[in-house]
């Protein structure tokens, strides 16, 4: 481990985290950045935590993958547009998993996580003052982005957590 762990894991699953996240970081050492290798840490501690934790069984390249694959889902991996971008074979295939297990694989974990393409609880730090789903709040029982309400309401916004920064 690069003594970056801050994730708390239950001790009966340390192994699977630190089997899971040799092989991630390496990846996104490799071929992405370390936005992606922190937030794919941060995710297979979530997934640890979870009760029963889906880590507990399992190959650690497979979930591996499907950590990756998640994380390049919410961030548009696939995206040609973006950078970095790469195809789910490109994803895959450093892992020994197709990409039809890694694609399963990610759809189960985005399930558990309750989370979807864009959420900005798993956006990449440099992408989310351009991911509009991160500024969106109610105020009134209307939507508005934040980034546009009056400084009082992006303060009392950031307070409560409904935003990541004030814009």
């Amino acid at each position: 481990m690069t003594g970056q762990q801050t994730e708390r894991v239950p001790i009966a699953l340390q192994g699977q985290y630190d089997a899971i996240t040799a092989l991630t970081d390496q990846f996104c050492e490799a071929h992405l950045n370390t936005e992606y290798r922190d937030l794919c840490r941060r995710m297979v501690a979530k997934l640890c935590r979870k009760r029963p934790s889906p880590l507990a069984a399992g190959k650690p390249n497979t979930w591996a993958c499907g950590v990756v694959y998640s994380v390049g889902r919410v961030n548009f991996l696939f995206d040609k547009s973006q950078t970095p971008t790469m195809t789910a074979d490109e994803l895959c295939s450093p892992f020994g998993v197709s990409k039809s297990t890694g694609s399963a694989k990610s759809t189960a974990i985005l399930k558990w996580l309750n989370s979807h393409q864009g959420d900005p609880n798993w956006t990449l730090p440099s992408r989310l003052g351009d991911n509009p789903l991160a500024w969106m709040i109610q105020v009134n029982g209307f939507i508005l982005d934040a980034r546009t309400a009056p400084r009082e309401l992006q303060e009392e916004a950031l307070r409560l957590g409904l935003i990541p920064y004030l814009p």
